[in-house]
């Protein structure tokens, strides 16, 4: 049988916060926005028809539940979820949460100006601000 394997890419450009029960989530490491990913624990998924029915309705309620969590404890003015895949394959959805002010506003977070990378102190501090907020969901 064959097993979930994060892709290389994923795994460098982000950090692993915990596991919901599909998926697993990661802190993207750009501290322009309050942005995880979701990845699916299921392999070679690359589309969201490929998961059955009952993993489709919980990988929208993960990301959903995840974003409006986010949205009322991060103040934001939009919730972004998306899943592109087209340049990494592995099925991820991303949820990001936008401000007004932000960097890329109003159009997406992919290709605008120069990631930030998180500094120690604030990794930590959204890591663990995030991490109250799982741990408050029931998903």
């Amino acid at each position: 049988m064959t097993r979930f394997v994060l892709d290389p890419r994923l795994a460098r450009d982000t950090m692993p916060l915990t596991d919901l029960s599909l998926c697993h989530v990661r802190l993207m490491n750009d501290a322009r926005f309050p942005w995880l990913v979701l990845i699916p624990r299921r392999p070679d998924v690359q589309e969201v028809y490929d998961l059955d029915e009952t993993d489709q309705m919980q990988l929208w309620r993960e990301a959903t539940t995840l974003g409006q969590a986010m949205m009322a404890s991060l103040g934001g003015d939009k919730l972004n979820l998306a899943s592109l895949g087209n340049i990494v394959a592995q099925l991820h959805m991303h949820v990001i949460v936008r401000q007004r002010d932000d960097d890329a506003w109003p159009g997406p977070v992919w290709g605008q100006g120069t990631p930030i990378p998180y500094a120690d102190a604030g990794l930590q501090t959204m890591q663990e601000r995030l991490m109250v907020l799982l741990d408050g969901l029931s998903l």
